[in-house]
């Protein structure tokens, strides 16, 4: 069985390299070579295998990490120390873009070393929602040309998050950590906490005294508007967790009802939970008994 590239396919791979390449995507289903070039264009390289796809595309990766890496062949190893918490060394993260494997984008993506032009260029070899989260979470890209493009797509896809709570609740948080929505962005997706509450949760978590309106009434609002009709146990017990610190740690005319809320955390609502995974109305039902008192303090306060 051949154990070598075609010698055309070889050809084409060597011209490729010789130019200045930045990162390399391989499309497994279409057998076809992307690279990225240093001016910004792209080229493609058509494969010719001859022998089976899946044999033939290890053969080119093992190229691609020859020239690379020095190492050819030599791929899995280096990938088995390339862990999702940035143990890559700084000066080697651009190599791992050249070998058309994924979890070498993943390990680039996830180092602290990243810049913001190493971001760009993952962002064209793999751009996931998970990359743009991870990515925007470092300052450098955050404040980088990335910043932008990175968040608008963000907020361009949140919408088709659709039921997945948790990944509304994440992105939120990421873009309101990374300081890159414009005003009207911001709004937008508060708003959107009217039809699917999720939204508002990350807004509670990390800028509780600049909400939409008055602070302190919009943050009493939102947190009614959530507990009236949660969807899922994380947002229950994230927004537990805002309340409790947001009361404890902003003074104000000091009643026993902010006294009691400043006291509010997930931990009340874990007997429930330990016992159910139940979720939305059947959930909210055995949550009434810890809910209640809640919101009837939370209204006091209004």
């Amino acid at each position: 069985m051949n154990e070598e590239l075609s010698q055309e396919d070889q050809f084409r791979l060597n011209v490729l390299l010789a130019q200045d390449v930045k990162a390399i995507r391989l499309d497994e289903s279409n057998l076809v070579l992307h690279a990225l070039l240093g001016n910004g264009e792209e080229a493609s390289l058509p494969l010719h295998p001859d022998c089976r796809a899946d044999k033939y595309l290890r053969l080119v990766r093992e190229a691609l990490s020859g020239h690379a890496l020095g190492s050819p062949g030599g791929y899995p190893v280096y990938l088995s120390r390339w862990t999702r918490h940035g143990q890559m060394e700084s000066g080697n993260l651009g190599q791992l873009l050249m070998i058309g494997e994924p979890e070498a984008v993943v390990a680039v993506v996830h180092s602290p070393a990243l810049t913001d032009r190493l971001a760009g260029y993952a962002w064209w070899a793999m751009p996931t929602i998970e990359h743009a989260r991870l990515m925007l979470m470092r300052e450098a890209v955050a404040k980088g040309d990335m910043g932008p493009v990175l968040t608008d797509f963000l907020v361009e896809h949140l919408p088709f998050l659709q039921e997945d709570h948790l990944a509304i609740m994440e992105t939120v948080a990421v873009l309101l950590y990374a300081g890159t929505l414009s005003g009207e962005q911001r709004e937008t997706i508060w708003r959107r906490g009217k039809r699917q509450n999720s939204y508002y949760v990350a807004f509670l978590e990390m800028c509780p005294d600049t909400l939409p309106g008055t602070p302190d009434r919009a943050f009493t609002e939102a947190c009614i508007e959530i507990l009236s009709r949660p969807d899922t146990q994380e947002v229950v017990s994230r927004t537990l967790n805002a309340i409790g610190h947001y009361f404890s740690s902003h003074p104000g005319a000091e009643t026993e009802a902010r006294s009691r809320l400043g006291r509010v955390d997930a931990s009340l609502a874990d007997p429930v939970f330990s016992r159910s995974t139940a979720i939305r109305s059947l959930m909210r039902r055995k949550l009434e008994p810890v809910i209640e008192p809640i919101l009837a303090d939370l209204r006091r306060l209004l």
